[in-house]
């Protein structure tokens, strides 16, 4: 029986194929289907040396481990740089002067922090609204957003109208629910972006929703005059 034969009624482990290999070390270099099956081919000087087809594969290994690594940094850089910008909007926001001060604040930072197209901060009830707030009749949250959803995030064109003139080019938008003062009043925080990937339903609305507790307290400090 040949060696070829051995290997095979053996089933020889992982170890035991390099002894073997080391024992018949002309096992491969004598079988030149099993060596372009791996990949592999002799060179002049007796050395087996990668074949393209074994190259191929490191290459593509390698490529995939870069992409993944690369994409890996870029979210950990875009998570870094979204939380440092929201920090730095909690800080405009609790310098707010009044209700009105407080809403230019917050669509100034979406502006010029986050890169979008606007932001608003609505409040429903025929009782007083802050100036510069969006005023929305009672249950139209709930037709914005849905009635047991408290964020949405991705296109809802029954939002358009929150953002007045800028409507046209909003694509998207970000909006949590809010509850302000007491006995509460039901607000909503809303930000819109003209990429329509801006906003996608598979986000999470965390920090939206931390900016949103933020104007709740920071609009609670005043009456609605």
């Amino acid at each position: 029986m040949d060696v070829g034969a051995q290997a095979k009624e053996h089933h020889l482990g992982p170890d035991g194929v390099r002894r073997f290999l080391s024992d018949n070390p002309d096992f491969l270099r004598d079988d030149p289907s099993l060596l372009a099956e791996l990949g592999l081919r002799p060179d002049a000087a007796n050395v087996v040396d990668f074949g393209p087809a074994a190259l191929a594969r490191v290459h593509e290994a390698h490529r995939r481990e870069s992409s993944a690594r690369k994409h890996i940094e870029a979210t950990a850089r875009a998570n870094f740089s979204a939380q440092a910008q929201t920090h730095g909007a909690v800080v405009d926001m609790l310098e707010s002067r009044n209700h009105a001060d407080l809403a230019r604040r917050v669509d100034e930072l979406s502006r010029q922090r986050f890169g979008l197209a606007a932001g608003v901060v609505a409040l429903e009830g025929p009782e007083r609204t802050p100036a510069g707030w969006r005023i929305l009749v009672e249950g139209q949250i709930d037709m914005i957003i849905g009635h047991d959803r408290v964020a949405l995030m991705g296109f809802q064109p029954t939002a358009l109208g929150l953002f007045g003139e800028r409507a046209g080019s909003i694509r998207s938008m970000a909006m949590v629910r809010m509850a302000i003062w007491e006995p509460s009043r039901e607000g909503l925080l809303a930000f819109g972006s003209e990429d329509e990937h801006g906003f996608t339903e598979d986000m999470g609305a965390e920090l939206v929703a931390f900016l949103a507790r933020v104007v709740e307290r920071t609009a609670e400090r005043w009456p609605v005059l």
